[in-house]
């Protein structure tokens, strides 16, 4: 099923983060504002929105902070969205796995799916993902994680982790899956690093793109044999740039559709990497709606929405005689939009590594277990 065929309504519930990693894709963002969280008065308008427009009932938590910093608004929101889907009602969370031992039950009891953000062996994930004075979060995130799976039983839910491939663990991409599968952890998705989001774009920032560094052919080279490897011991490990070899789609993701994501500052986003409505800069594109305080609705952009629904390989020049445009899409519209400052752009690295990852693994019809996050 293709990635963009993920209908679900997003949740940005707060800027606040208990970690400093140093990657992170929006800190150069949140660092410069007041610290803001989701109102439920929004999240409310927003679930009523989604399911009268979507047949979907699936609800998702996600950043631009830790979800699990505001898990009484978490609560509410589900608590609600039951009360207007009932059993139909799916939920996602995406965490960085550091969340308090008294919310274990109600996490296991009410999430289906949740993705850890979880960078593989210790060594390598505390040197990436840290808090903020230094110390090691893999302890923490390991008792959580063998809690939840001793205590799965039968229970609707799955724990997966969500992994930035970066220059310290492409070469382990073996030996993370190992780790992971001796944890219990089934089911991975690997994102290979991209230069952040910040108020210069990546495209005219030359002191970021300088200093990024990552090697993309070697991405591909071990994650061909680690997922093969996985195969072999029945642990799902799939890549963003695969993400759409289990289906045909003409676009990559939801933001061409586009479904809603609700921002801590009132808007609604289309994308993951814009969790800000205001001030959304070079990525102000995917920010098609605003709450209207005086009315109690959401005030739409149909001129953004159009041109966001028009972006597919269908309109895409170097798209339309490539053979694996319908495993693909045109790649991340984020992205691309970062780093060309074009809806129709190319990100040539990731065109020529999809190209590789096709030829080496192929597309299946068989639909993956769990989209990426």
């Amino acid at each position: 099923m293709p990635h963009s065929n993920k209908q679900v309504v997003s949740f940005f519930l707060t800027t606040k983060c208990n970690l400093c990693c140093d990657y992170c894709y929006n800190r150069e963002e949140r660092e410069k504002i007041v610290e803001q969280t989701l109102s439920f008065e929004i999240a409310k308008a927003g679930i009523d929105l989604f399911f009268s427009e979507n047949i979907s009932r699936h609800i998702r938590f996600y950043g631009p902070g830790e979800p699990t910093q505001e898990i009484k608004l978490m609560k509410q929101i589900v608590n609600y969205a039951y009360i207007v889907a009932g059993d139909k009602l799916t939920v996602e969370l995406q965490t960085n796995g550091i969340f308090a031992e008294k919310d274990r039950d109600w996490l296991l009891n009410s999430i289906n799916i949740m993705w850890i953000s979880f960078d593989g062996e210790p060594d390598v994930h505390n040197a990436q993902r840290h808090f903020p004075d230094g110390s090691p979060t893999s302890p923490h995130i390991e008792k959580n994680i063998q809690w939840l799976v001793s205590h799965k039983k039968n229970k609707n839910f799955i724990v997966g982790a969500r992994v930035t491939i970066t220059d310290k663990n492409v070469e382990r991409q073996k030996s993370m899956v190992d780790y992971f599968n001796n944890l219990g952890v089934m089911y991975i998705w690997s994102d290979p690093l991209f230069p952040s989001v910040g108020i210069i774009p990546a495209y005219s920032d030359k002191i970021k793109m300088d200093e990024f560094r990552f090697n993309m052919d070697r991405y591909v080279d071990t994650y061909i044999e680690a997922t093969q490897y996985a195969k072999e011991k029945g642990v799902f490990y799939g890549s963003f740039l695969t993400c759409n070899f289990d289906g045909k789609t003409n676009k990559h993701c939801r933001a061409c559709t586009p479904v809603p994501h609700f921002t801590p500052d009132g808007y609604i986003s289309a994308c993951d990497l814009v969790t800000f409505g205001e001030n959304a800069y070079h990525m102000d594109c995917f920010v098609y709606g605003k709450w209207n305080e005086e009315t109690q609705s959401f005030d739409f952009d149909e001129k953004k929405i159009k041109m966001l629904q028009n972006r597919s390989t269908d309109n895409m020049e170097h798209c339309k005689s490539c053979n694996v445009k319908q495993h693909c899409g045109g790649y991340c519209l984020g992205e691309v939009m970062n780093e060309t400052n074009d809806m129709y752009g190319q990100k040539t690295i990731a065109c020529r590594a999809i190209k590789r990852l096709y030829n080496g693994i192929g597309s299946s019809d068989t639909p993956f277990p769990y989209m990426h996050p």
